[in-house]
């Protein structure tokens, strides 16, 4: 697909948002973002928080490595959203060192930024997003599915509005 702009990148972040929100199960997905440096992962990651229901400032994780969100008032089915920014580690190990694991294990959306940077501890990928700058500052970008959330989700989002 591709994004002119970023009223596209919202208005995916807003379809997704409704994907993840329908159905009655609690969510407890992996989604991994890459791209390079400004191909737009923390604007979809804080579009997508934004039509979850954050209010407020959303804060870059790039320097804390994580920054969570609890929208279970407003999107019970997710519940918790963690954002990583990995752009920092050196080692993979820092993951593991960090607690992370228990975060991954627990109920709700984990969304990480620069993933080969925990390449060998982070769990697998339900959904892996690949943003591509384009000309015109567009953005083309590719869906991959592993798991069977992960398909769910890309069937939903084939046919949302």
């Amino acid at each position: 697909m591709l994004w002119p702009n970023e009223a596209a990148c919202e208005a995916f972040a807003q379809s997704f948002a409704n994907a993840l929100c329908a159905g009655t199960e609690s969510i407890n997905a992996s989604i991994e973002l890459h791209g390079q440096l400004g191909a737009g992962k923390t604007s979809l990651v804080r579009h997508l928080l934004r039509a979850l229901g954050v209010e407020g400032r959303i804060k870059s994780p790039s320097y804390a490595v994580m920054e969570s969100y609890d929208v279970s008032s407003t999107a019970p089915r997710v519940g918790e959203v963690s954002h990583f920014d990995f752009y920092r580690f050196n080692d993979p190990r820092e993951w593991e060192d960090a607690g992370f694991r228990d975060i991954f294990a627990a109920p709700g959306l984990k969304l990480s930024e620069w993933p080969e940077k925990a390449s060998g501890v982070l769990p697998p990928a339900d959904l892996q997003i690949w943003l591509d700058v384009g000309a015109n500052d567009s953005r083309s970008v590719r869906l991959i599915a592993g798991s069977a959330w992960g398909q769910q989700m890309l069937q939903a989002l084939r046919t949302s509005p």
